[in-house]
């Protein structure tokens, strides 16, 4: 979850500081020409200034007037020589018939076209030129601006500056890397804000199906410790955990049900077959009658006594220690050797030593449940095979039968209580053996499963860890 949830806040965030910082680079860049162009207003302003004294000299007639202009033309050149020396700005004063008061460089005149003349000739109806188009880093434009030099109210000449950008684009360029730093930085930020967002509202989501899937495994005394989160969690958190009692509580009461009828059971069952034992002496010898009944109470016991396993298994307390499975396996196929033999079943056995972490006589009682149930399903003539072997963390024992073997609907049913296919219910047994072994095994962090054999069968696999680190004990009411 928190890798969709992370990309989508990440995108969103983006987002956010790609529509703030794009207006405030554009900001940025307006800025800083609009600082330019009124360095370049008030240049020209000045320079206006000085134009209007050389024309009012021009305007007197004499000898003294015409030195006069001239010595104020030459300051007025000096100055505009000067100002391009600095700053390289070319700049220059020109008459409306383009004939230049002064300029400099000295080899620069009005264009016919382009920027400089537009700019003069918007000047000439008195008025300053627009505010040029927008610079941008990556453009090599000039920035050009007019004013009018006016005496008694006419437009007598016009002062025109001619840009380079370069130190201009610099400091945009400059401010962007500002901006994009600031960017950078916010989105890191950001990005440190969403992955402790995403933790603090999934941390109780990760937390409870973790504990969901332990209480799924059988350690039905997890909870989920309500803590950080949002309160929609908190309760979630809550709501879960009062349903985890609740569940823990209905199994609870199931299986001391289960165990208190089978025990209670069992002694009235026990006198009453007693009784029916003692009928039997008084009725003839071979009675089919009381010999069916004693068959159907000596089952009804049989039952009982499974299912009291079945309620001892499910609170049994494990004791695992390092166990060679190999020696247990071999040891339980020598102590059911001649219950096959009997039965016309060859049992063979490829055990060699192989460690594990698991209980040895819940391993063994597994172990005999399904050897049993194996030996007890094939035919006469056929054999029962038991192979130990290590695979990663687990060790196994594999049980294969050359039997009927069950349909693939069969097989997921194979395991539930009391479930016995259809064509074996003429073969002895309560259908609560393999439900024991699975509830012992899951108690030590094993497993049962089973599988189809080819060309007929079925295979059993009994799993156990080979070590303490590669499971977790289920939690069990004391």
């Amino acid at each position: 979850m928190r890798t969709r949830l992370l990309p989508l806040l990440i995108v969103l965030m983006a987002a956010v500081l790609l529509a703030l910082g794009v207006p405030l680079a554009i900001s940025v860049a307006g800025a800083q020409q609009q600082k330019v162009v009124v360095d370049r207003i008030d240049d020209t302003a000045r320079f206006a200034a000085l134009a209007q004294f050389v024309t009012v000299s021009s305007g007197v007639s004499g000898d003294s007037a015409s030195a006069s202009t001239n010595e104020r033309r030459e300051t007025l050149g000096r100055e505009l020589a000067s100002y391009y020396d600095v700053y390289g700005i070319r700049a220059g004063v020109f008459y409306g018939t383009d004939t230049p008061m002064a300029h400099a460089p000295r080899d620069w005149y009005l264009p016919e076209t382009g920027e400089v003349r537009d700019a003069f000739d918007e000047a000439l109806l008195s008025r300053r030129s627009h505010d040029p188009r927008q610079v941008w880093p990556w453009q090599r434009n000039r920035l050009v601006v007019a004013s009018p030099v006016i005496r008694d109210g006419d437009v007598v000449a016009v002062v025109v500056t001619d840009s380079p950008t370069g130190p201009m684009r610099s400091r945009i360029l400059h401010g962007w890397l500002v901006v994009g730093a600031g960017e950078v930085a916010a989105m890191l930020l950001a990005i440190g804000a969403a992955l402790r967002l995403t933790g603090w509202v999934l941390r109780p989501v990760r937390v409870l199906d973790a504990t969901a899937h332990e209480i799924a495994s059988g350690r039905l005394k997890s909870r989920v410790a309500v803590g950080g989160g949002p309160p929609e969690l908190r309760r979630l958190a809550g709501a879960f955990n009062e349903m985890a009692d609740n569940v823990e509580n209905v199994l609870e009461q199931q299986r001391a049900f289960v165990a208190d009828a089978s025990h209670q059971l069992r002694n009235p069952l026990a006198a009453l077959l007693l009784r029916i034992e003692l009928l039997g002496y008084e009725l003839p010898e071979g009675n089919e009658e009381i010999a069916s009944v004693q068959n159907e109470g000596k089952r009804l016991a049989q039952v009982l006594d499974d299912l009291l396993d079945l309620a001892l298994a499910e609170h049994a307390e494990v004791h695992l220690r390092v166990t060679d499975i190999g020696a247990l396996a071999a040891e339980r196929v020598a102590a059911w050797a001649p219950t096959a033999e009997a039965k016309g079943v060859r049992l063979v056995g490829d055990c060699p030593p192989t460690t594990a972490w698991a209980d040895p006589v819940t391993l063994s009682s597994a172990l005999d449940a399904v050897i049993d149930n194996a030996v007890k399903f094939t035919p006469r003539g056929e054999s029962v095979e038991v192979v130990v072997a290590a695979d990663g963390d687990i060790s196994t024992v594999v049980v294969t039968d050359n039997g009927p073997g069950l349909t693939d609907e069969e097989l997921t049913r194979v395991g539930d209580r009391f479930w016995r296919s259809g064509r074996h219910q003429n073969i002895k047994g309560s259908g609560l053996g393999l439900s024991i072994s699975r509830a012992l095994l899951a108690a030590g962090g094993g497993s049962l499963s089973y599988a189809h054999h080819e060309p007929s069968g079925l295979t059993a696999t009994v799993s156990v860890p080979r070590s303490p680190t590669s499971w977790q004990p289920p939690q069990t009411r004391a």
